[in-house]
């Protein structure tokens, strides 16, 4: 059965930092493309972050210089540092999988999800 066990998400208070960590098991696929979501109450589910294997990125744009999307596929564990947090940001983050996706920032391209992380940006 395909796990992804998110960790790191909290409460802080405008402008500071986490770091959210996703740990894959069983996932079909040797190097599957892996991406952050975030989903607010009242609102669509939205992509975050992107990376495929090899390190290409893709980020929204309202995350752009602000987080940052890495992967350690030795460990099978994906991460997301997110700086300058503000109380947009609020939300609960989800890690997905795919084998590939065309679009990267998209939810319906990704079959495998983890159960979420909430994060709360306080102003």
């Amino acid at each position: 059965q395909v796990q992804l066990m998110e960790s790191g998400g909290g409460s802080v208070q405008a402008g500071g930092s986490l770091r959210l960590s996703c740990r894959a098991s069983r996932i079909p696929y040797s190097r599957p493309y892996m991406a952050w979501f975030r989903q607010a109450p009242g609102k669509e589910r939205e992509g975050v972050a992107a990376i495929k294997t090899g390190g290409t990125t893709t980020y929204d744009d309202s995350v752009k210089g602000r987080f940052t999307i890495s992967r350690d596929d030795a460990d099978n564990t994906l991460y997301l540092q997110m700086d300058n947090l503000n109380p947009e940001d609020t939300a609960m983050y989800y890690c997905a999988a795919a084998s590939s996706t065309w679009f990267p920032l998209a939810p319906s391209g990704y079959p495998y999800w983890g159960q979420g992380t909430q994060v709360t940006v306080s102003s």
